[in-house]
C-alpha cells in the first residue's frame, strides 16, 4: 500500500499540471480572442502566478518574456516532482 506522501504528491502534481494547462488555455483565449472574447493583455496573469518566483528573477527580458512566462510553471512542476520523488524514496527506505 502506498503512503500518504505518495498519494498527496500525485494529487498535487496532477492539480498543478491541470492549473498550468488551464492557464495556457486562458492565455490562448485572451490572446487570440477565441469564443467571442475580446483580446485581453492581462490574460497571462495566471501563468505569472504559477511561474513565480522564476519570472521575477529573470525580470524584463524583452521578446523572450512571453516564452518564459509559458515555461516558468514547468520549473515549479519539475521541482514538485523531484521533491515528491525524494519523499517517496525516503518512505521506501523506512520500510
Amino acid at each position: 500500500m502506498r503512503g500518504r506522501a505518495m498519494t498527496f504528491c500525485r494529487v498535487l502534481l496532477i492539480a498543478f499540471a491541470a492549473l498550468w494547462a488551464a492557464a495556457l488555455f486562458l492565455l490562448a483565449i485572451g490572446t487570440f480572442g477565441w469564443f467571442g472574447q475580446e483580446r485581453d493583455p492581462l490574460s497571462g496573469v495566471y501563468l505569472i502566478m504559477l511561474g513565480a518566483p522564476w519570472i521575477q528573477m529573470v525580470g524584463n527580458a524583452g521578446l523572450a518574456a512571453p516564452v518564459q512566462a509559458v515555461l516558468a510553471p514547468g520549473i515549479n512542476l519539475l521541482l514538485l516532482f523531484l521533491i515528491c520523488r525524494f519523499l517517496s524514496r525516503r518512505e521506501r527506505a523506512r520500510r
